[in-house]
């Protein structure tokens, strides 16, 4: 936090930062809305709905790019695996909460506005996708074991209590990722903005190296949190 947060931050006084927390306090609320309804589709709809379907769209994606992300499940190095197991269970995480905590503190209320409507259409859009075209993980259709528990026995069991192994198109990872760094580049923080934007790179590097996602999923979450972006911060601006 010190590292991160300018030190006129914390010369602020409690008020100032009392009336911060109300203001910010709603766009906190819709975030974590979004949050239960994506932990209620993990939990509870998306295996009956994947069941009635009776279909798997994964032989397409398959097809398409062969076994491209595979590979790097057959070559893994320790170092890198432990690198990128590392940004993607512990830096994604820490830049997405770190950055709402940060916009609260620092009360940058233009990034955490256009953070929180562009979340919302991200996820509007991803979640018809999750539900109604299921395309599996690269390490589960394939029969691979898993980096996560590789590195962290134990943690996929914790890991698929926020997600399931066929809700891949778009990668949400990728998508809030990218956006993280796209709005914290809204404000002056240099040092933050430059590590968002290693992290997101770097989760690209990720889901891809781990076998988690398909190239088509990284390019999905990409192109999609670029066009919403741009729609929020053209809407953000008009009104």
């Amino acid at each position: 936090m010190l590292f991160l947060i300018p030190k006129n931050t914390w010369k602020k006084s409690w008020v100032d930062h009392k009336h911060s927390l109300r203001y910010h306090s709603v766009y906190l609320l819709l975030i974590l809305i979004v949050v239960a309804v994506h932990l209620f589709e993990v939990n509870s709809i998306d295996s009956t709905i994947t069941k009635l379907l009776g279909y798997d769209l994964t032989p397409t994606i398959q097809f398409i790019e062969d076994g491209a992300v595979y590979w790097f499940s057959q070559h893994w190095t320790p170092l890198l695996l432990y690198f990128f197991v590392f940004i993607y269970i512990v830096l994604y995480p820490f830049t997405l909460w770190f950055s709402l905590l940060y916009f609260i503190i620092a009360d940058e209320r233009n990034a955490m506005k256009t953070f929180t409507y562009a979340l919302i259409g991200i996820y509007a859009i991803t979640l018809p996708f999750y539900l109604f075209f299921p395309i599996t993980n690269v390490y589960t259709y394939y029969g691979s074991s898993s980096a996560l528990n590789t590195v962290i026995p134990g943690v996929e069991q914790f890991f698929y209590s926020t997600t399931t192994n066929n809700n891949c198109f778009p990668s949400l990872h990728v998508a809030v990722s990218l956006l993280i760094a796209k709005t914290v580049s809204l404000t002056n923080n240099k040092r933050f903005i430059y590590l968002t934007y290693f992290c997101a790179l770097s989760i690209i590097g990720s889901v891809i190296y781990l076998a988690i996602h398909w190239i088509t999923d990284v390019i999905g979450g990409i192109l999609l949190t670029n066009a919403v972006f741009y729609l929020i911060k053209r809407f953000i601006k008009e009104t």
